[in-house]
């Protein structure tokens, strides 16, 4: 037998001989076809060419006919032309998906045109900088350039209407179609608004950034409520060049937008962009007050209703009194909804006369403790106010469901107690519901300077977890928010009617300890920008003989996090200075328990000067930098060392 060792190394040098005369034969191939002026180095090279040739933004590609444009490319692509058709698109967009293969056919489509029509692509997620440029905020968003001027498109996204629209735009002698906004000044408002049942006025500065951005939504909205029957006007006032119709109208800020019927002026609260606005100013245009005409209409309102009963009775449409009501409802109609009657049937369901202004809860919120209507006499001479008075005073019941709903329209009021539980009008839990509220009842009789409220404790969970209840283990939880903002929780034991009276009146004798979410009181706080947490809210920044610089910001937020270092340096700046700190605070996750200093944005910034401390300055100097920072500092500080050098 041949040794297995001996027939492995046959094997071996059998292989290495094979791949020996393999290499051989291939460099006998390359000597007789040498590639001549072409080393590996070249080779090398070119790769990196095209490379860096795939890698140049300033290169204009086409995908099937559709030019790609970038930041890089746009300016020089455009310029010269005459028309150019875009798209903006996201790459996860499900609509540009869809539209994608017709947006290609428009391209064929145009490219065939004479002369032929650029239709160009940007994704709007990479070249950031021209999609802010064209105010770019949704996908896809079609615009076509004319001699470098956008052109919104807002029609089909279909061949046919894209190509004629272009088409037109395209035509030599085509200009941009006139503003439908109305342009108001002295000489010509009160003639314009007077006369107009209803039209939105904006009150704007030429150099306002929000103006700028308002302004396409504007005219959008304008061309659109312009094709109503009726239509309702939009107009617009340079409040700079007419400083007399802005103090007329108590402009203070920019842009101002209110509504006027028939040269009365009211708030308007709507949205500001174009499908919110459109929608807002349709439902405005209706009248405030819907008519009523059968008992069992108002039979409705009070077996299944959830909310006050606003019901105006009156003798017809000439009664001067009912004028007078639908005015006030216009003011109040965002809050409250209003009806009213002409009906004898109806009057006689109320035992009402006409004249009479009737205000009443459902039955679910009545109880024994509270009249079920309240009314009020409405003449023509009746003040506005009255009616208002009357309204808001009685809309709520003495016990009510606070919900998230609601919750900003109608609980308001402070101090506000809500009892926490499983809150169900349903028939199956009905019972429950308003035994637990009959408790509640039975204490909210005797302090009519408190608002009561039941809440359901799931709709609340992050309120009771602020409160330190969300494990309490009972079935009934309270808790107390007064006017400076503090909030009170009820010690976890069984709820009866004489507990909830006994934590009130601890309450009012100022015997109760406010609950405060704080994190962690940090152990070193020797860093130039100070940490405030709400522990420590009261003993740094209302500390009477320092002021303080004070930053509410939010971990997530952009603009806090480009502020953070220059607020750094500014902290670094009056480091010596012993009579000032330079503080912040996380707003999410404390609480700010004072009143007079709200986070309503991220970052909000006040000064609370030593001596003054409930009256904190807020920073509205628009720029956030280390010198406009420091000139607001130095405005309000009572004494600084470094002033005094600079002096």
């Amino acid at each position: 037998m041949f040794p297995r060792k001996a027939w492995l190394l046959l094997l071996l040098l059998g292989l290495a001989h094979l791949a020996t005369l393999a290499r051989c034969e291939q460099e006998a191939e390359e000597e007789s076809n040498p590639k001549e002026g072409i080393s590996d180095d070249d080779d090398d090279d070119d790769d990196h060419d095209e490379e860096d040739e795939d890698d140049d933004d300033s290169i204009v590609k086409e995908e099937n006919g559709v030019s790609v444009l970038t930041d890089a490319n746009f300016d020089t692509f455009t310029t010269d032309k005459d028309t150019v058709l875009l798209e903006f698109y996201a790459p996860w967009c499900g609509h540009c998906k869809q539209f994608a293969p017709e947006y290609e056919k428009i391209a064929q489509t145009l490219k065939a045109n004479d002369p032929p029509i650029p239709v160009a692509k940007i994704d709007a997620t990479v070249a950031t900088a021209v999609a802010g440029r064209f105010d770019v905020s949704g996908y896809p968003t079609i615009k076509i350039l004319k001699k470098g001027q956008p052109v919104d498109y807002e029609g089909a996204r279909t061949e046919e209407a894209i190509v004629a629209k272009v088409k037109e735009v395209s035509h030599p002698d085509w200009t941009p179609p006139p503003e439908v906004t109305m342009v108001l000044t002295k000489d010509n408002f009160d003639e314009v608004v007077n006369d107009a049942d209803i039209i939105l006025v904006e009150f704007y500065a030429p150099w306002c950034g929000h103006c700028k951005k308002l302004a396409p939504e504007y005219e959008k909205a304008a061309q659109e409520l312009s094709k109503r029957t009726p239509p309702i006007p939009l107009a617009k006032v340079d409040a700079t060049a007419e400083s007399e119709l802005a103090t007329r109208f108590d402009v203070s800020g920019y842009p101002t937008l209110k509504i006027f019927r028939k040269g009365k002026p009211f708030e308007y609260n709507g949205p500001r962009e174009k499908y919110g606005i459109v929608d807002y100013m349709i439902e405005q245009s209706g009248p405030p007050s819907k008519q009523i005409q059968a008992t069992k209409q108002v039979q409705e309102f009070l077996k299944d209703g959830d909310d006050v009963i606003i019901i105006g009775v009156f003798d017809g449409e000439n009664d001067k009194a009912y004028q007078q009501y639908q005015d006030a409802a216009n003011n109040l109609r965002e809050d409250y909804k209003f009806h009213h009657t002409f009906s004898s049937e109806i009057m006689n369901f109320l035992k009402v006369a006409a004249g009479k202004l009737v205000v009443m809860q459902p039955e679910k919120f009545q109880s024994k403790y509270e009249p079920k209507m309240h009314t009020l006499d409405v003449k023509d001479t009746t003040a506005e106010s009255d009616i208002k008075e009357h309204v808001t005073k009685h809309a709520l019941p003495l016990v009510g469901h606070r919900k998230t709903s609601n919750d900003a329209k109608r609980y308001t009021k402070r101090p506000l107690v809500t009892v926490y539980y499983t809150v169900d009008f349903s028939f199956d839990y009905r019972v429950a519901t308003q035994y637990w509220r009959s408790k509640v009842l039975e204490v909210a009789k005797d302090f009519p300077e408190y608002t009561f409220a039941i809440a359901n404790e799931e709709d609340y969970s992050s309120e009771l977890n602020d409160l330190g209840l969300s494990d309490s283990g009972e079935e009934v939880n309270v808790g107390l928010l007064d006017a400076s903002g503090k909030k009170y929780a009820m010690e976890p034991e069984e709820f009866d009617s004489d507990v909830l009276r006994e934590f009130i009146l601890l309450f009012k004798k100022g015997k109760l300890t406010p609950i405060v979410k704080s994190q962690p009181v940090p152990k070193n706080n020797k860093a130039p920008v100070k940490v405030v947490v709400g522990k420590t809210f009261d003993q740094i920044v209302m500390d009477p003989k320092k002021d303080v610089l004070l930053e509410f910001y939010a971990p997530w937020c952009g603009h806090c996090k480009s502020l953070e270092p220059i607020y750094t340096d500014l902290a670094k700046k009056y480091k010596n200075e012993e009579s000032l700190i330079i503080a912040k605070m996380d707003a999410t996750a404390n609480d700010i328990p004072n009143d007079r200093y709200k986070a309503e944005g991220f970052p909000t910034i006040y000064f609370a000067p030593r001596n003054k401390k409930e009256n904190p300055i807020k920073f509205e100097g628009g720029q956030r930098d280390l010198e406009t920072l420091s000139k607001f500092v130095e405005e309000h500080a009572s004494k600084l060392s470094i002033r005094k050098e600079e002096l």
